[in-house]
C-alpha cells in the first residue's frame, strides 16, 4: 500500500479530510440553527421600540419560514453543481447579512427584505440540504451516521444559543445580538473558506455529482424542478413525502406550538413547559446519532417505522400525564419525545438513495418541504382544535393515530436495502440544457 511523504495512508488522510468537512458544516448548522429561534426574540423588541405592529413584523417570519422549507431542493441542486465549499458560505452570509440588515431596518418591509429573504435563504441552505449533502459526500457505512451528526447540530443550535441570545438581548439590547449572531456567521464562513480549500480535490466540492453525463452540470433550477417532476411519478416519493409531512405535523407543527398552552390549561407555569421543551432538545442530539447508526447496519424502513410507532405511543399517552408540575411521567415523556423528535431524518434520507439514487439530496429537500407544509397545517389545526373543543386532547390522539398511520406507510416502501448498485440520476438532459 502507498504511503505518502508525510507517512499517512492515504486513505487515511482522505477519511480524516471528510471528517473535517463534517465539522466545517455542523459548525454552519449550529449558527444556522441559531438564526432560525432568534426571530422568536425579536417580536416584542421590535413592537415596543419601533412601534410596528405584531402582525407587519410577522410577515418577515412567515416569509423566512416559507423559504426556510422551499429553500432545501434548490441548495441541494447548487451543492451538486458549485461545491459544499462555496454554497456554505454563501448561505452564511447570507444568513449574516439579513441578521445584520434587521439591526438596522427602519420599516417592517426592509426587515420582510433582510430578515425573511436573507436568512430565510440562508439559513434553508445551511440546514436540511446541507446536511443530507455532506452526508451523502461521506462514504458508505457512515452515511446514517453523519447524517444523524448534522441534524442534531442543527438542535444544538437552536436550543444552546437561544439562552445565550436571550441574555445578550436583556442586557445589551437586541440589534447587539443580531449584530453578534451576524458575526459569528461571518466567522464561521471565513473558516470555512480557509479549512475547505482542498475540498474538491476530495471530492466534496460536489460540482458534476449526480448529472448523467461526465462533465456536465445541469442548470441548478432546471435539475431541481425536473427531479421532482420524474421523482413525483413514483410511488416512493409520494410514501416518503407523506410520512415526513406527519413528521412535521407531529413535531414542529404541534409540539413545538402547542406543549406549551397545552401545559398552560392544566396549571403549569410557562417556565417549567420550557424546561420540558429543553429537555425534549437536550435528547434530540443522542436520539438522531442513534437512529443515524441503526440506520447504517439494519434497513432503514424498520429505524423509520419504530421511531413513529413510538411516537404515536408517546402523544396518545400526553393527555394521562398532565399536571400541574414537573413529575416522572412528564420528564419521561420529554425524554422519550426527544429521542424519537429528529431520529427520522437520517432513515429518510438513507430511503431517498435507496429510490432516487444520485439525487437523493435533491429528492429528500422535496421532501423536507412536505416536512414544513405538514407543520404549517397542524400549526394552524392545533388552534383552530382548542378553539373549537377547549381541548387539546382531540389534537394528541389524532397527531398519535397519524404518527402510527406513518408507521406502516414507512414499511410499505419497497426496497429497504441500502448497499445495493446506486440508481443513476433521475435528471435526463434535453438538447436545449446542453447549449
Amino acid at each position: 500500500m502507498a504511503i505518502s511523504s508525510s507517512g499517512q495512508d492515504p486513505e487515511q488522510g482522505r477519511a480524516a479530510h471528510g471528517w473535517t468537512v463534517v465539522a466545517v458544516a455542523g459548525a454552519a448548522i449550529v449558527t444556522a440553527g441559531a438564526f432560525t429561534t432568534f426571530g422568536g426574540l425579536l417580536l416584542v423588541p421590535l413592537h415596543e421600540e419601533r412601534g410596528w405592529s405584531r402582525a407587519s413584523i410577522g410577515v418577515a417570519f412567515a416569509i423566512s419560514t416559507v423559504l426556510y422549507g422551499v429553500t432545501a431542493p434548490f441548495a441541494a441542486a447548487l451543492t451538486d453543481r458549485f461545491g459544499v465549499r462555496r454554497v456554505l458560505v454563501g448561505a452564511l452570509l447570507l444568513a449574516g447579512g439579513g441578521a445584520a440588515g434587521t439591526g438596522v431596518a427602519g420599516s417592517p418591509a426592509q426587515v420582510a427584505v433582510a430578515w425573511g429573504l436573507g436568512v430565510g435563504l440562508g439559513t434553508g441552505a445551511a440546514s436540511t440540504a446541507l446536511a443530507a449533502g455532506v452526508a451523502e459526500r461521506s462514504g458508505a457505512g457512515r452515511r446514517g451516521l453523519v447524517a444523524g451528526l448534522l441534524t442534531a447540530a442543527g438542535v444544538v443550535g437552536q436550543f444552546v444559543f437561544l439562552p445565550v441570545l436571550s441574555q445578550v438581548v436583556e442586557a445589551y439590547g437586541w440589534q447587539a445580538a443580531a449584530w453578534g449572531l451576524a458575526g459569528a456567521a461571518g466567522l464561521v464562513a471565513v473558516g470555512a473558506l480557509v479549512v475547505l480549500r482542498g475540498a474538491r480535490a476530495r471530492g466534496h466540492a460536489g460540482a458534476g455529482a449526480g448529472t448523467p453525463g461526465a462533465g456536465y452540470t445541469p442548470p441548478f433550477v432546471t435539475r431541481a424542478l425536473r427531479v421532482l417532476t420524474i421523482a413525483t411519478r413514483r410511488p416512493a416519493f409520494w410514501l416518503l413525502a407523506g410520512v415526513f409531512a406527519v413528521c412535521g405535523a407531529s413535531t414542529n407543527g404541534l409540539l413545538w406550538n402547542h406543549f406549551t398552552p397545552a401545559a398552560h390549561d392544566h396549571g403549569m407555569p410557562a417556565t417549567s413547559a420550557s424546561t420540558l421543551l429543553a429537555l425534549v432538545g437536550v435528547f434530540n442530539v443522542a436520539g438522531t446519532i442513534a437512529a443515524g447508526r441503526l440506520t447504517d447496519r439494519v434497513d432503514p424502513r424498520r429505524v423509520l417505522a419504530a421511531c413513529f410507532g413510538l411516537r404515536a405511543l408517546a402523544l396518545v399517552s400526553l393527555p394521562l400525564l398532565w399536571s400541574p408540575s414537573v413529575g416522572v411521567p412528564l420528564v419521561a415523556f420529554a425524554v422519550l419525545f426527544g429521542l424519537l423528535d429528529v431520529a427520522t431524518v437520517p432513515p429518510t434520507l438513507a430511503l431517498c438513495r435507496v429510490h432516487f439514487g444520485q439525487d437523493a439530496v435533491v429528492v429528500f429537500g422535496w421532501v423536507n418541504a412536505a416536512h414544513q407544509l405538514g407543520a404549517g397545517t397542524m400549526a394552524h389545526l392545533g388552534g383552530l382544535t382548542r378553539d373549537a373543543f377547549g381541548s387539546y386532547d382531540p389534537v394528541w390522539a389524532g397527531a398519535g393515530a397519524l404518527c402510527a398511520g406513518a408507521a406502516v406507510l414507512a414499511g410499505v416502501v419497497r426496497g429497504g436495502r441500502t448497499d445495493r448498485p446506486e440508481r443513476p440520476s433521475l435528471y435526463a438532459p434535453t438538447p436545449r440544457d446542453t447549449v
